[in-house]
């Protein structure tokens, strides 16, 4: 469980994206769980920076349920809640409901889960967090309908061994908010 102190987080939301403006609380923000990415610091080598700290809407409608910040609208900087940011985030976020759902189960497992794009998945996901370790894991989200192409994986392994990363498959069922993890491995024969 995370634990914060006396008062939740002000981030402002900010097209798909939100900012805690306020310099020692995004910093604390950071060291809960490397939640966030310090503008302009690309790899952090301190929990500790001068500048505000950007959030991705799904790691903010986490946080937001958990009561670790509140969101902010720009310039009015009324509160939105929940059902809002949720409802905001499934307009702009293509498949947001799954990744949350996956998200959500990979943060609840204790993994510290960080954007994949540069990978081109979803999430890369560590052990301990970046700057102490490696994501060993790439995941990709899949609907339980999606097709999956044996191009698809092939890619996606050849990538992740590339890299040395292990390539799973994320299968979330949006009814019981389970997700079933498929994780493949490649050796030479």
């Amino acid at each position: 469980m995370i634990m914060m102190s006396k008062s939740k987080i002000a981030a402002e939301l900010i097209e798909n994206k939100l900012v805690v403006w306020n310099n020692v609380e995004g910093s604390e923000l950071y060291k809960l769980g490397f939640y966030g990415k310090p503008i302009g610091i690309s790899k952090p080598k301190s929990s500790e920076f001068d500048t505000p700290l950007i959030i991705d809407l799904i790691e903010g409608l986490y946080l937001l349920e958990r009561r670790i910040i509140h969101v902010l609208t720009r310039g009015s900087k009324r509160s939105i809640g929940e059902k809002r940011l949720r409802d905001y985030a499934r307009r702009v976020y293509e498949g947001f409901d799954l990744k949350y759902i996956v998200y959500k189960d990979l943060r609840g497992h204790g993994f510290i889960v960080m954007p994949g794009i540069k990978f081109g998945c979803e999430y890369a996901v560590y052990e301990k967090g970046p700057g102490i370790d490696h994501a060993p894991y790439l995941v990709s989200v899949k609907g339980s309908g999606e097709e999956i192409t044996s191009e698809d994986v092939v890619r996606a392994g050849r990538l992740a061994t590339s890299v040395r990363k292990r390539f799973i498959i994320a299968i979330p069922n949006p009814k019981n908010n389970e997700v079933q993890y498929l994780m493949f491995s490649w050796f030479k024969a």
